[in-house]
């Protein structure tokens, strides 16, 4: 299953070539919910089958860059009789002491809006909330620390359809690893899944045995962090399962799984609809499960159908309030996102549109930030937020929502093994029965004692232990010994 030349770089060694500089990018995390089922019309994918030109170099400014790329922009060859370029670039990111202090004085300089007028959240990020971030973000948080992080991992960029993909890929040192494609959301990136490569890839160090083993690879989703940003309409799920496939074997994988939460989930879910060659199972903490009755009703704000268990009942009642008191940022970047420069331009406004998701989240958040971690530090949460940042890409991450025709919640037919984790604090949790209809296949299903929307980022060991124990049927059958 193998095909790669190098144990330890994790990119066949025929594809690597010096580099004339050190790369540089940088992108944030949450979620992000289809709403189909409400204005149909303005969550939708125009796909244009024409060639595309993927930007690799992204500057804040004139004055400030923040990115560079290690080449030139990849584009679509302009005659199909030319060769697609297959080859895989070795990345490394550097941020600018330019860029990093722009940030800062940006961060000092914002200009504050009055208190709310309400003692709760529901008129959005709370004061207090952006103002303790503000504080330890523009003085005590140091970037170059996950900067150095990222670095200690091979990471690489492709070119996939006319669009470079930045991507992780560790590789396991015991024989038998498994291949895992491990998806972010939004407004997540790859830094939401970084806790995860370490107990992966290296179980023995973190209480498993050399059997539970993954080889890891983690890409940025389209107009996501490292990875390019589109420059014409197209880039939806559907087609980001399409690229990690071609992605997965590219990397000499013949078999491997997926797993996503978020908008990774979505596009597992995809995959496990296209059932790319090689893919065998996939794995989701957040299961497009939800009945489409189920769903209309909550979007629509009417009464629960009838019939339903308890169970069933709090998932509705979970989901029709994030319907009712979340979704209209979501409407926003479905239908004009391009509309969002403040967010481009001011820190705080970015942190305050990212941190404005679920309200367990931003309670999980809000409370890191009142000397309270659980789960999540103030360095997790401004990690992502500084990559958003320093990439550029908080509109084009947002557009993903504007390309979007799927519904977020529902059933997506996916006919291959799948395998679900449910966490209590996730916006809805996922009941057995829904979840057994949504996925014929289902190899296993658990419901979790701690954890919520972000599982990766705020409960990486209970992640790791459920990835083992799922896929753990498949190391004897459908993937045998490599």
């Amino acid at each position: 299953m193998r095909n790669l030349d190098s144990e330890n770089s994790g990119t066949p060694s025929s594809a690597r070539r010096p580099r004339d500089s050190t790369a540089r990018r940088t992108c944030v995390c949450c979620l992000g919910v289809a709403v189909c089922l409400v204005l149909p019309t303005l969550l939708h994918a125009q796909v244009d089958t024409a060639s595309r030109e993927a930007r690799t170099t992204l500057n804040r400014s004139k004055d400030m860059t923040a990115v560079n790329a290690i080449d030139a922009p990849r584009t679509m060859p302009a005659t199909r009789a030319q060769k697609e370029d297959v080859s895989i670039r070795p990345f490394r990111f550097t941020a600018s002491d330019k860029a990093l202090t722009d940030l800062r004085q940006r961060i000092k300089a914002t200009r504050w809006p009055s208190k709310e007028t309400v003692g709760d959240r529901s008129q959005g990020v709370q004061l207090e909330v952006m103002q303790n971030l503000a504080r330890y973000w523009a003085t005590n948080y140091d970037w170059r620390k996950v900067e150095a992080k990222l670095n200690s991992y091979p990471q690489f960029i492709t070119n996939i359809d006319g669009l470079d993909i930045h991507f992780i890929h560790v590789r396991s040192k015991e024989k038998n690893a498994l291949p895992l494609l491990v998806i972010h959301g939004w407004p997540g990136s790859i830094i939401e899944q970084l806790k995860l490569i370490d107990p992966l890839t290296n179980p023995t160090a973190f209480g498993g045995s050399a059997s539970d083993a993954f080889d890891v690879v983690i890409p940025s989703m389209a107009g996501y962090g490292f990875s390019g940003q589109p420059t014409s309409p197209g880039w939806g799920a559907e087609r980001m399962a399409h690229a990690f496939g071609v992605l997965m074997t590219r990397l000499g994988y013949t078999s491997y799984l997926a797993q996503g939460g978020d908008w990774g989930a979505i596009i597992a879910d995809q995959m496990g609809v296209q059932a790319p060659p090689g893919l065998v199972a996939i794995h989701t903490n957040f299961p497009g499960a939800v009945p489409a009755d189920v769903d209309q009703a909550a979007a629509t704000a009417a009464s629960a159908p009838a019939g339903l268990s308890a169970e069933e009942r709090e998932a509705f009642d979970r989901i029709a309030l994030f319907y009712k008191t979340n979704l209209a940022m979501y409407l926003e970047m479905g239908s004009r996102p391009q509309t969002l420069y403040g967010i481009e331009d001011s820190p705080i406004g970015l942190a305050a549109w990212l941190l404005d998701h679920d309200a367990r989240s931003q309670e999980l958040i809000a409370r890191s930030f009142a000397g309270k971690e659980e789960g999540l530090t103030r360095d997790d949460i401004l990690d992502n937020l500084t990559l958003f940042w320093l990439t550029n890409t908080a509109v084009s991450a947002s557009r993903l929502y504007w390309e979007n025709k799927l519904s977020f919640w529902s059933t997506k037919h996916v006919n291959i093994p799948v395998a679900v984790s449910s966490f209590p604090d996730e916006i809805y949790a996922a009941p057995r029965s829904w979840v057994e209809k949504a996925y014929p296949k289902l190899i296993y299903y658990n419901k979790l004692p701690k954890g919520g929307h972000f599982a990766a980022w705020e409960q990486p060991d209970l992640l790791t232990a459920e990835l083992r124990a799922a896929f753990k049927p498949l190391r004897r059958t459908a993937l045998g010994s490599r």
